[in-house]
């Protein structure tokens, strides 16, 4: 088993922080224990660099011409290992040493032909993309897992997404720079690359999980048969004869939405979608509260329900965020190593010395998370990615922080995906 060389850097100038990156990358396929010979790379770069994007990728391919695709996109901030970028010119580049024929990339002009048998696949988005929701479900639904993991793209000028194939493009489309605006593109791998993939919410439900028995739309009117009204203000311990602190607390909660059909897959797995053990599972979709109905009992959301769906009304903060993060990096040591999980290790804070020893079954590391989270969620700065190095060690990590992270065929907000290749 071979790590993946990766490499991150920050400059004013696009071509310097090109030079600091290939420098780090050839130093690494130089190292043993290291990829020699990758095929497959993950491009992540601020949105300072955005305009210079064609650049950036035909200069990067020109000096690394072994590597014959590259997949990634734009973010307000980028990740790597043990360190975040916001709000400064940065790139991150991660070189996989995948077999040809166990990955496929896809674009506009490249998308995932009948021939090549999907297991999952990593996938950037641009959120402006009109029925986004039913092009994420259709891809998962050409995948034999009905997994994705990825996100949406997020800047400030231009939102562009990397997918340049070795394998070339559709005939009759054209010559494209690999560089694109709008749509879908990313990577699909067979089943013969080893992925472990999990979702941490940061929320904590603030009571149990109740069964949806009347909606109309987007609005909650029972819940057990009970007004949804009364059954929030119940849980928040507050009461509408005092409007003040009632819409305080109201403002700072949010509900987990999971769908008939997501109850039982989660069930078929094994798992529980809402629970009070600090986490939700990965079908669940939290959404912001964004309106009451106090003549009609009802609690509107930021999305449509219907009867039967199962709500749980949550809270994020520091300490849950940090809480989750840290339960999904446990199950991930788990899954690879069980006889070997550190529990200490992962329920110590950012700051806490030494970190875990890197897992040696983990090549690399793509997390995406929300661009709402980052430091300012965790309560310093790149302590989000602190958390991750403690849990799972030194192990390559590169990503970004997205407008909207996808998991399975879900697409979250205020989320982090965090996926591992393993040997």
């Amino acid at each position: 088993m071979t790590r993946f060389p990766f490499a991150h850097a920050t400059h004013p100038q696009w071509r310097m922080a090109a030079a600091l990156v290939l420098a780090q990358l050839r130093a690494q396929l130089a190292l043993p224990g290291h990829a020699p010979s990758p095929t497959l790379a993950l491009l992540y770069i601020t949105d300072h660099y955005a305009g210079e994007a064609e650049a950036i990728l035909a200069h990067l391919s020109a000096e690394l011409p072994e590597v014959t695709d590259w997949v990634g996109t734009v973010g307000v901030g980028i990740a790597a290992t043990n360190v975040e970028y916001f709000d400064e010119p940065a790139l991150a580049v991660m070189l996989c040493e995948l077999p040809n024929d166990q990955y496929r990339v896809f674009s506009g002009v490249a998308p995932l032909g009948l021939g090549f048998e999907a297991h999952t696949a990593l996938v950037h988005a641009d959120g402006q993309t009109q029925d986004l929701a039913e092009l994420i479900n259709e891809l998962a639904a050409r995948t034999d897992s009905g997994y994705l993991f990825g996100g949406l793209a997020s800047s400030r000028t231009d939102t562009v997404q990397f997918a340049l194939g070795g394998d070339g493009f559709i005939r009759g489309h054209g010559r494209a720079t690999g560089v694109f605006h709008g749509g879908l593109s990313g990577v699909a791998f067979t089943e013969g690359v080893h992925l472990v993939s999990r979702v941490t919410q940061g929320c904590f439900p603030v009571g149990r999980g109740h069964v949806i028995t009347e909606a109309e739309r987007n609005v909650v009117f029972k819940l057990d048969d009970e007004p949804a009204l009364d059954v929030l203000l119940r849980e928040l311990q507050v009461t509408l004869d005092e409007p003040e602190p009632a819409l305080r607390a109201v403002r700072a909660t949010l509900a987990g939405l999971a769908s008939r059909q997501d109850l039982t897959a989660d069930a078929e797995r094994g798992g529980q979608a809402i629970c009070r053990t600090g986490n939700f599972g990965s079908d669940v979709r939290v959404r912001h509260i964004v309106g009451l109905d106090p003549q009609r009992g009802g609690v509107a959301l930021a999305d449509e329900a219907e009867p039967g769906m199962q709500l749980a009304f949550c809270q994020r903060n520091v300490q849950a965020a940090r809480a989750d993060l840290m339960r999904i990096c446990a199950e991930i040591r788990e899954e690879l190593e069980p006889e070997e999980l550190p529990l200490a290790t992962v329920s110590s804070g950012p700051d806490a010395e030494p970190a875990a020893p890197p897992l040696q079954r983990i090549r690399g590391a793509v997390y995406v998370s929300c661009s709402g989270r980052g430091g300012p969620h965790f309560g310093a700065p790149s302590a989000e990615l602190q958390i991750v190095r403690h849990a799972l060690g030194d192990v390559p990590l590169v990503g970004f922080f997205a407008g909207g992270e996808i998991a399975r065929h879900h697409l979250y907000g205020y989320t982090g995906v965090l996926t591992v290749f393993t040997g």
